[in-house]
């Protein structure tokens, strides 16, 4: 019953208030296995992005701003919500969170400009633009946005991801002037990053080792289990390339191993999520890629078979994975064509072929999918020309939305922000952007 009371506001409030794409079954075809909901753009601005989905239905990403040159982080729960800031122009919640007892891991920006100029991860990979401010990971609970500091003698710190037990990973400079840091404009970065775990307990930092002998590292997720991913190598700009020479997964004890690769171990071998047995999924610079270039296919990592890759749709030649569920379903984008793709059951499909025919939506990234098989992340929205979020709810049969995994008794102590307001979107789009051919 909880379960449809949360999906009935999620409907009620889409139609109300946002730009729903049509909900029509189709008529003499195959009934779509999704219904694609509009989540809109929220922020004012003309793109938003969702970025997770855990087993409550939370969903949490980006809303751009008026005018498109800054966002917020968004939380849709019935109705989208702005989570705000720490005081500078730009929030957002780029990674997949797993969390189900109302905590909320992002990046934001404070109104203090870095001293060394430094454009840092959020702006890099995140952000419409590059405004120097300082940028802190948060942890967002009871409608609160507590910042989490660097490491000794840092001044950014980036957080990815939150499990269960509290325990938030992501990525924070120290106080070394890092030679193998890119500190030319518009990077200019000067200060080493190493992977780190804030939490469980208040004010609990700490630091995990780089794989072998690489200078830098950074985290992208966690699950229940305290299992770790991410990436280990150079400084360089502290987003991608070179700083992810290696795929890593860090074991409960802290000890890192290399998940392998592609390329040799050379630039671009990103974890992006892994669920509770420890499967894990990203991208990976294919074979022979020159110096410097981006070109990653998806990859399954699992310790039972190491390293695989996920071809893309068609005649594409590049993807990348964001999300994995409990089942082993796995989401992403097939690029060139910007497609979001569903694999499961080794099979690769084109999530716009599952949906209703008649939306208005064309969906290029799916970011997360939770247990349910509720898929979210960012769309074209051919009526408006917005770059839109939506959710994509699994169905059955012919009569409605298929019931998913949500617990019937809502988490208690869960508080959400009062107020709400009514192209950037995805991590590392800049990079992606390059790939694609133009629209």
């Amino acid at each position: 019953m909880r379960r449809n009371l949360l999906l009935s506001t999620l409907i009620a409030a889409i139609s109300q208030l946002l730009m729903p794409a049509s909900l029509a079954p189709a008529q003499e075809t195959q009934q779509p296995r999704y219904y694609v909901f509009n989540l809109g753009a929220p922020g004012g601005g003309n793109v938003a992005a969702a970025a997770s989905i855990n087993n409550l239905g939370w969903i949490a990403g980006n809303g751009n701003q008026p005018g498109d040159l800054s966002m917020h982080a968004e939380l849709w729960l019935g109705a989208p919500f702005d989570l705000g800031t720490l005081g500078g122009p730009n929030s957002d919640v780029a990674w997949p969170n797993k969390n189900t007892h109302g905590q909320i891991a992002g990046i934001a920006e404070t109104a203090d400009l870095n001293p060394l100029n430094e454009a840092w991860s959020c702006a890099q990979a995140n952000f419409p633009t590059i405004t120097n401010h300082v940028c802190l990971g948060f942890l967002w609970q009871d409608g609160v946005m507590s910042p989490l500091a660097p490491l000794p003698g840092g001044i950014d710190s980036y957080a990815a991801a939150v499990n269960n037990r509290g325990q938030v990973v992501g990525w924070a400079e120290n106080g070394f002037h890092d030679p193998t840091c890119n500190n030319a404009p518009p990077a200019g970065q000067v200060l080493q990053f190493e992977a780190v775990i804030w939490g469980p307990k208040l004010g609990q930092l700490t630091a995990l080792s780089p794989f072998g002998s690489d200078p830098d590292s950074a985290a992208t997720a966690i699950n229940d289990n305290g299992e770790i991913v991410g990436i280990s190598g150079l400084c360089s700009n502290a987003v991608g390339g070179t700083s992810a020479e290696h795929a890593v997964l860090w074991e409960p004890d802290g000890r890192p191993i290399n998940l392998g690769n592609f390329d040799g171990g050379v630039a671009w071998n990103t974890p992006t999520a892994i669920d509770n047995r420890g499967e894990v999924v990203g991208f990976a610079n294919l074979p022979n890629t020159p110096a410097g270039e981006f070109n990653p296919v998806a990859f399954l990592w699992t310790r039972q078979h190491g390293i695989l890759e996920l071809p893309p749709l068609g005649e594409d030649t590049n993807s990348w994975a964001w999300g994995i569920n409990a089942r082993g379903h796995i989401v992403g984008q097939s690029l060139t064509s910007n497609r979001a793709f569903l694999y499961e059951n080794g099979k690769m499909m084109d999530l716009n072929s599952l949906i209703q025919p008649d939306s208005s939506l064309v969906l290029e990234l799916a970011n997360d999918i939770n247990d349910g098989d509720e898929i979210v992340g960012f769309a074209a929205d051919t009526s408006s020309g917005a770059t839109v979020a939506f959710l994509a709810v699994p169905v059955s049969g012919t009569d409605g939305v298929r019931s998913t995994i949500r617990p019937s008794n809502p988490q208690p102590g869960i508080a959400l922000p009062q107020t709400s307001h009514r192209p950037f979107p995805g991590t590392f789009a800049r990079f992606a952007a390059a790939i694609a051919p133009p629209k």
